[in-house]
């Protein structure tokens, strides 16, 4: 896997201070309850108090790579308690660091959560879990995370996906490759760009698996008026049904992005915020303990209105009847 440093901002101390301070002031307000809709009501307010200086390191991806990593803030191993076994047995684990990425998550955008994922929860915990070492979702671990775009199946998939590391002693990488870093032919691109097959819902959303609609054919670039943009996710994607020529571009997208691909071993405290329309993200193998000690993140999705990157015909596709919910809607 080539290795590579991604762009990194610094939260000073203070402004660090100050986001831990006013994300326990509004769990102490709610009996340290993360998910509590009272809490998610007064995020809006407090995000826009935050200081010129958080705000600034939250501003819009700015480079070819499309991400960066927010450095800085700090995690007592201790005090947030034994990585859960299973995102359903988390509570309110760490639950000041949830807060913290919703705070961040609205200075950036507005944050979403998924009907059907993790019982609605606007941040997700993110750790191995027995019994699912071989899937393609975030509780898997002796696998390879295949590179894909997070919730690449639906039209209301987040522009923005926030990654914050609570436990990572292994220095598990996540992999990220940026579709403006690749370089294809211009009848690659072409290829690309028409709707030729769909993509379907992974194994995290078992209700959309189900779903009786008739998959619809998506491209998998776009040519914004920024640049490509891609929807990426070869695990879900039916390749066999694509004519040869398509097969062979796709198989070269992807031969690009494992060649610009890095590697970022999350330190706890640090953030990782990828734009998901330019990047494909994924995970390396790993062995997981099941002892309270194994890598964990939390992760929140989040929209940025008037973005234009992605076709004007997503508008109109079913989603496989799976719903995102805007937390400050």
């Amino acid at each position: 896997m080539p290795t590579g440093i991604a762009p990194v901002r610094l939260l000073d101390p203070d402004s660090a201070a100050e986001l831990i301070a006013a994300a326990r002031t509004l769990l102490t307000s709610h009996d340290g309850s993360a998910t509590a809709p009272g809490l998610l009501a007064e995020v809006p307010a407090v995000a826009a108090s935050l200081s010129d200086s958080i705000r600034h390191a939250c501003r819009p991806v700015d480079t070819p790579d499309g991400l960066f990593v927010l450095r800085g803030l700090p995690v007592d191993d201790a005090a947030i308690g034994p990585t859960p076994g299973h995102w359903s047995t988390a509570g309110n684990a760490g639950a000041v660091y949830d807060v913290v990425l919703l705070l961040l998550s609205t200075v950036m955008g507005t944050p979403i959560a998924w009907e059907g994922q993790q019982e609605g929860r606007f941040v997700h915990n993110i750790v191995p879990s027995p019994g699912h070492e071989e899937e393609q979702t975030g509780a898997s671990s002796s696998v390879l995370l295949s590179p894909h775009t997070e919730d690449a199946f639906h039209p209301g998939r987040a522009h923005l996906l926030v990654l914050g590391c609570m436990r990572n002693p292994d220095s598990v990488a996540t992999t990220a490759a940026g579709i403006r870093n690749v370089e294809l032919s211009d009848s690659d691109v072409e290829l690309l760009t028409r709707p030729v097959l769909p993509i379907l819902p992974d194994d995290a959303y078992e209700e959309a698996q189900g779903y009786a609609g008739e998959p619809p054919a998506v491209p998998t670039l776009w040519k914004s008026e920024e640049g490509l943009t891609l929807r990426f996710d070869p695990a879900y994607t039916p390749l066999e049904k694509a004519p040869e020529d398509h097969r062979a571009a796709y198989g070269r997208l992807e031969d690009g992005l494992a060649r610009v691909s890095v590697a970022v071993s999350l330190e706890p405290g640090e953030v990782l915020v990828v734009d998901n329309d330019l990047v494909v993200h994924g995970r390396v193998p790993f062995k997981a303990r099941y002892d309270g000690t194994d890598r964990w993140l939390k992760r929140s999705s989040v929209r940025v209105r008037d973005r234009r990157t992605r076709p004007p015909a997503e508008q109109a596709e079913h989603g496989y009847g799976q719903a995102a919910v805007e937390a400050h809607a």
